[in-house]
């Protein structure tokens, strides 16, 4: 596309604002950022970051930070909340300047918004972009709503399951039911750290704890699937059907009952020792707290969104388990179709892409000059 010069480094300028925009995803895990109209994000990076010990006080326990030699390495986004501001921004300038090769000052930005973020996390958001990046418009979507529109949908119910959290979120006409709302902060990452303990429980004698979190994450992601009959498979030991990986260290580890024991804590939490229910009897809790008169219609469309819906038997777990919960409370009627595309681990990202390239679309940016005038609380109004 068009170009100019920042120095040595080349920007892509838009033709005009409101026809492109780049439409960037916040996760607790991986922050994926791209142009609108594409199929893809151009680029997917880990939303932690390292930055030198002496740029930033370090205190004890301090949120997010995590010390390893004479640098820290921030994690400003936790359980889809962010918790470091000053991180965020800089991981942002990073993203767009040095990532997508973008003057900020040239292009409006749509941002994925967490379904259960506090209201004042939207307006921060929104001083950061103005203020700390200058851009000239910007649109602040619920990570709900844009998982439904990557599947051509405005009403139905989102579940979510990320690296950090889940949410259910039932979803009408393009607004999220905020009341209705259900999260849970076993996720990705909880499933990655729950993987390690399993296989040092397994071989104590092994030295697991030194194994890189990057070796953990392609264990989970190559040999680990949800069970459908958990109680079943772990009494019966022809049912563990073990694997070996070799790992790029040249170490082989075999995994046995651990394949389906580690994503199971995000249909029972009670197996990490906490007491909230799984994703299930949330996602029913969801649409049992919606008017009767659209649940049948939300029901219908129960869209699945984020990588850890990418486990084999994923999908026909919660969708056994979520027709159960309706027969079980005097919802028998109800008959709730999920929808799991190919690509739902990216679902939220594309969503934002066909939203902000709608024609339609261009009238929901906050501008800049609104911004000046009306200060950030004009988000809850713009962005509801």
């Amino acid at each position: 596309s068009a170009s100019g010069e920042s120095g040595s480094r080349r920007l892509r300028r838009p033709p005009s604002l409101g026809r492109v925009a780049v439409v960037v995803e916040e996760g607790s895990g991986f922050i994926k950022a791209g142009f609108g109209g594409e199929r893809q994000p151009r680029l997917v990076l880990k939303s932690s970051s390292l930055v030198p010990a002496w740029d930033r006080p370090v205190l004890p326990g301090a949120p997010g930070d995590e010390v390893a030699g004479r640098v820290v390495r921030a994690h400003p986004i936790k359980h889809g909340m962010v918790v470091d501001w000053e991180a965020l921004e800089g991981l942002w300038e990073r993203l767009l300047v040095g990532g997508l090769r973008v003057c900020p000052e040239q292009w409006p930005v749509l941002v994925s918004d967490s379904p259960s973020a506090p209201p004042a996390s939207r307006e921060k958001v929104a001083e950061l972009l103005f203020e700390a990046l200058a851009v000239p418009a910007c649109h602040m979507a619920s990570t709900a709503l844009l998982a439904l529109c990557s599947t051509g949908a405005f009403s139905g119910l989102a579940v979510e399951a990320g690296a950090g959290v889940c949410h259910a979120t039932p979803v009408y006409a393009g607004h999220s039911w905020h009341q209705a709302t259900f999260r849970l902060d076993v996720a990705g990452s909880t499933l990655s750290r729950y993987l390690r303990d399993l296989l040092v429980a397994a071989c104590p004698d092994l030295s697991l704890r030194a194994l890189p979190r990057k070796a953990i994450t392609q264990l989970k992601k190559h040999c680990c699937y949800v069970s459908l009959d958990f109680e079943g498979d772990l009494q019966n030991a022809d049912r563990h059907h073990p694997v070996s990986l070799c790992l790029g260290t040249g170490c082989s580890i075999c995994l046995s009952s651990e394949r389906f024991r580690c994503p199971e804590p995000i249909f029972q939490p009670s197996l990490l020792g906490q007491a909230e229910p799984g994703l299930p009897v949330l996602a029913f809790q969801a649409l049992q707290r919606v008017p009767a008169t659209l649940r049948s219609r939300l029901a219908d469309t129960v869209v699945l969104a984020g990588g850890s819906t990418l486990f084999p038997g994923f999908t026909e777990r919660l969708e056994m388990e979520l027709e159960a919960q309706c027969q079980r409370h005097g919802f028998g009627a109800l008959r709730p179709h999920l929808v799991a595309s190919p690509g739902r681990g990216t679902a939220v990202w594309t969503g934002g892409s066909m939203v902000a390239s709608l024609r339609s679309f261009q009238q929901r940016w906050i501008t800049r000059p609104m911004y000046q005038e009306w200060g950030s609380r004009l988000v809850h109004e713009a962005f509801n």
